[in-house]
């Protein structure tokens, strides 16, 4: 096939599809409050009710806060996997969809954050399906256009944000997997998961 037949768009849906189909959504199924909200290590930052965080800074605007400080921390605190989807879910998905695809606008300070796995996956399973709609609306010629000055890089093209999205669902719900993983067999007591 000659690369100018190629459709580019579909193409790009079809890399974080393929993943999301074939190897990530099967490994989320059945992700429990306790996998959800379980600190592997002391002080690791969380999705947790507000008020009880003693990060610098706690930001949401429902029941539930995301744990930062400014300037980050070196090194960057370990991460629980409320955590890790709340970014996913916001600062990788609701803000692009807001800045690029006329979703409402979201910000880590103005989210409410899921208070349980079920509800941050309800949200992750929304904003993917706003994505991937807003990059099939864009079609081939959108994916050459400017980001905009909503990115750190306004003059880069579309499809490098897509390809940039992409790269950071499969690594942080990589991560997310992993983190299933460690609990499961930290916690044999608890190995009636399926996956």
């Amino acid at each position: 096939m000659d690369a100018d037949e190629l459709d580019w768009n579909t193409t790009l849906r079809e890399q974080w599809e393929f993943h999301w189909d074939h190897q990530l959504r099967a490994r989320l199924t059945g992700l429990t409050d306790a996998e959800y909200f379980w600190s592997p290590v002391p002080d690791a930052w969380s999705v947790r009710p507000r008020g009880s965080s003693t990060a610098p800074v706690q930001a949401g605007a429902g029941d539930f806060t995301i744990d930062f400080a400014f300037p980050q921390p070196v090194p960057d605190p370990f991460t629980t996997i409320a955590w890790r989807l709340g970014h996913v879910v916001v600062g990788v998905l609701a803000a692009r969809n807001a800045a690029h695809f006329g979703a409402a606008p979201a910000s880590y300070e103005t989210w409410e954050y899921a208070g349980s796995a079920a509800g941050a996956l309800d949200q992750l399973e929304s904003q993917l399906a706003v994505w991937l709609d807003g990059v099939r609306a864009v079609g081939e010629s959108g994916l050459r256009e400017p980001v905009g000055e909503s990115e750190p890089y306004p003059d880069l093209p579309m499809a490098a944000l897509v390809l940039h999205i992409h790269r950071e669902l499969i690594h942080h719900l990589s991560e997310v997997c992993l983190l299933r993983d460690l609990y499961l067999h930290t916690h044999p007591s608890e190995n009636g998961a399926t996956r």
